[in-house]
């Protein structure tokens, strides 16, 4: 095998797995471990990776830009996967605010086609929409001052409702999670600002995201992982995140 080749089968298990270790690959593509180790520091040269000790793992990135309009369309089948199972965690006539996240409206689509009585607090229009004919859920929206971007209501007004309620769970988006650092990440500061104003006001807290937000970034932090009570994922790729979280006392489902 060309060393070359060898480098771009290192990156797509890194990829898939979240996490390489010289030796196991050492094994696999029968070199030295000397080998492997020059193989990814070659790689983290070429800013491809982040090297650890026996090993290495993807490299944080800071996280894509996208406005609600254009992120909600990608990653449906993932997120679908995520809904389903945040969906599981819902019992009869609780009170559950669903904050600003494309995760969030597939959510919502599940429990406009479900049969849960509900109340629903939230502040983003696609999920107001959804719910908007759906008998059996009580819906009550935010208001606040609008922000189109984010096509939802955030900054003081917005908070000034929230504080007003106490519901049994709150879903949260979120753009990045660093598992280093314990920070919780999106990109606007008075998302930020509502988004902790939700976690104070909620019983129970309930982080939405897809798996590969473990290596992104956002520029705003609005939580804690120790304030987080339930992690909902596609999937961990790496077996060693998922102890890491669980030390935190976290549900990874």
């Amino acid at each position: 095998m060309f060393a070359q080749e060898r480098l771009e089968k290192i990156l797509y298990i890194l990829n898939k797995e979240g996490k390489v270790v010289v030796k196991e690959l050492s094994k696999r593509f029968e070199v030295t471990e000397d080998c492997i180790r020059k193989d990814l520091k070659q790689l983290e040269s070429d800013g491809k990776l982040k090297r650890i000790y026996g090993g290495a793992v993807q490299k944080r990135q800071k996280a894509p830009l996208k406005d609600v309009l254009n992120r909600k369309h990608l990653d449906i089948d993932l997120k679908s996967k995520i809904a389903r199972k945040a969906y599981g965690l819902l019992k009869a006539n609780e009170t559950i605010f669903l904050d600003i996240s494309t995760t969030n409206i597939l959510i919502a689509e599940e429990i406009a086609s479900g049969d849960v009585p509900l109340t629903v607090i939230t502040n983003m229009i696609d999920i107001m929409t959804v719910l908007n004919k759906s008998e059996h859920v009580n819906l009550i929206a935010t208001g606040g001052v609008l922000n189109r971007s984010l096509d939802g209501f955030v900054g003081a007004t917005t908070i000034a409702s929230v504080v007003q309620y106490k519901p049994d769970k709150a879903f949260i988006g979120s753009c990045g999670v660093d598992l280093e650092d314990q920070s919780v990440t999106t990109f606007d500061a008075e998302d930020a600002q509502t988004k902790r104003a939700i976690i104070k006001s909620a019983k129970k807290i309930v982080l939405v995201m897809s798996s590969e937000k473990f290596y992104y970034d956002g520029t705003c932090k609005f939580a804690e992982l120790d304030q987080i009570d339930t992690l909902v994922l596609d999937e961990i790729k790496d077996n060693n995140t998922k102890i890491e979280i669980e030390k935190l006392g976290i549900e990874v489902l």
